[in-house]
Formats: structure tokens, sequence, C-alpha cells
């Protein structure tokens, strides 16, 4: 009689977890955890500021600076509590093993615990040292994350838009601290602006895991029901609006400058530029990394210093 045949499957097997560290361990893991590499986004928070010319106000500095970190800790929350709550299914994972959640660097109970104390603390601190408004949006902001990260990423179209609420939220926080008018303008070319990078990278991701011929859904829920043609089209139609909303404020707002050229809206040449730019690295499917085609790309940069140098001549004959 032979021997009953083994079924194999190609399923990796889950990472062993180690045992927990010192309590310099887990702080260092709580750290990393906490996702550092991703903070650069938080400086959206100057984003109003700099729009209304005063970012080096120095009466707001100190509420400016504390709307920063405090997005900062809402920010890391959400990534603690996730991976807390994810830490099984991510050591299955041949990358998101190595986190330090699923490699067991962290027990679960100290992120759930950091996560939860961030989550509480940031919004009341933001009431105490900010306002009303700041408190507000920091708590929206930590529901609305924890609410993507157990149901609504599982939603199509719906994560593209709570993804890119989290942007705009952030390019709020700002002007609420200091108490500055957010003009529609601003809200629309912001909004759209960040729809642009998230589908981007949305379609980066499709269209690497596809020249790959990979799960297409391995790496982030819903990408495998997406298709090329949809993200292109979305992040085209946002790159367009952006870049109209902007056009639109610099006409109008031309009227209150004095100086020698319209520098409000030759600063449109430069914006318009940085998006095109921009787009050369999304159609090419090599936007998957928002941060680093920012900041290690010389042109972008050169445009960027551009675009600032013909906004503040703005601001000063304004």
């Amino acid at each position: 009689m032979s021997e009953p045949a083994v079924v194999m499957d190609n399923k990796p097997a889950p990472a062993a977890v180690a045992p927990p560290g010192t309590g310099w361990d887990v702080a260092t893991g709580l750290l990393r955890a906490a996702r550092p590499r991703q903070w650069v986004k938080n400086g959206l928070v100057l984003a109003a500021p700099l729009a209304a010319g005063r970012l080096l106000d120095m009466d707001g500095a100190i509420r400016l600076a504390t709307a920063l970190v405090l997005f900062v800790a809402c920010s890391a929350a959400v990534y603690l509590i996730n991976d807390a709550r994810d830490a099984e299914a991510d050591r299955a994972h041949p990358v998101k093993c190595r986190r330090p959640v699923a490699s067991g660097q962290v027990p679960v109970a100290a992120a759930y615990t950091a996560g939860g104390l961030l989550a509480v603390l940031a919004p009341a601190t933001g009431a105490l040292a900010c306002n009303g408004h700041t408190a507000a949006l920091l708590a929206a902001y930590v529901v609305m994350q924890l609410a993507y990260c157990l149901r609504l990423k599982h939603m199509l179209v719906v994560d593209l838009v709570i993804v890119t609420t989290g942007f705009l939220m952030r390019a709020m926080a700002g002007g609420l601290a200091l108490d500055i008018h957010l003009s529609r303008w601003f809200l629309i070319t912001s909004g759209f602006g960040a729809l642009f990078m998230v589908a981007a990278k949305r379609y980066s991701e499709l269209v690497l895991m596809s020249e790959r011929d990979g799960d297409v859904g391995a790496t982030r829920a819903l990408l495998g029901e997406y298709t090329i043609g949809y993200l292109r089209f979305v992040w085209q139609l946002a790159a367009g609006v952006a870049v109209l909303g902007y056009c639109l404020w610099a006409l109008e707002s031309s009227h209150s400058e004095h100086g020698l050229l319209p520098w409000r809206q030759l600063s449109m040449v430069p914006f318009t530029l940085s998006v095109l730019r921009y787009a050369v690295f999304a159609d090419a499917g090599a936007a998957g990394e928002p941060e680093d085609v920012v900041l290690r790309d010389r042109p972008l940069l050169v445009i960027a210093l551009g675009w600032s140098a013909l906004y503040v001549l703005a601001m000063v004959n304004s």
C-alpha cells in the first residue's frame, strides 16, 4: 500500500516570534513602529500658514509647532494600533514580518497601550495648547484612520478618499491652530493635489506588481480590484483640477499685488511644472514612494525653490 501523498502549498510559514526584549528594546521598537520615515508627510501642517504668509509669525510659532507634534503623535497612534491588530497576519508576510510588533520585539499589549494613549492625549493636548477646532480635527483624524484600518480600507474608492482626506486634514491643521481662514482655493488645490499623489502611488504599485506577474492584491487591500486605466484616469483628473484650482486662486489674488510684476500669476508656471514633473514618475509607475520622489529628484527641488521665491515676492508685494 502506498503512502498518502503529501500536499504542499506555497504559502510562507509564519515568522517565528522572538521573546520580548528589555525595556530599551521595547522603546526603540515602539519608535520604529511609529514609522519616523513617514513623519515627513506631517510637514503639510505648515501649508496653511505658508499660504497665508504667517509661517514666520512668532506669536503663533508655539501653537504651530504643537500642532505639528500632535499630528505626528496621532499618526503614530494609528500605526501602532494597526500593527497590533494585524500582528498575526504580518507574521506570514515576507516583509511585514520584520515589523517590531509582528517580530515580537514589541508586545501586542504594549503597542495597543501606547497607541491608545497617544490617540487620547493628542486631541486633549490640542484643546489645551491650541484650540477646540484643532482638537476636533485631531480626534476626527484618529477616528477616521482607525475606521480605515478596521473596515474602510476594504471598500473600493472609499479607501482613496480616506487617505486623501488624511492629507487634507494635515494641510488644514496649521490653519486651524492659528485661526487662519482657509479659502476654497486652498482646500481645492490641497485636496486634489493629495488625491493626485495618492492615486499615482496606487497606480505605481499596481504597475509594479503587474510587471512582476505577482498577486496584485497581496501587498494592499483592494489593489487587485482597481485597473491601471482607472487609476491613471483618477490621478490625471486630480492633477488637472489641482492646477486649475491654483491658477484660479492666483488670478483672483493677484488684484491685491502692487509689485513690478504679477508674482502670483507667475507662480502658476513652477506649480504647473511641478505637477508635470511628478507626473513623469507617476506615468512610469515610479511614484510608489512619494516622499522619495519629492526629496530626491533635483529638478523637482529646483522647481520648488523657484515657486517659493515667486510666492515670497507675491506676499511681500501684497
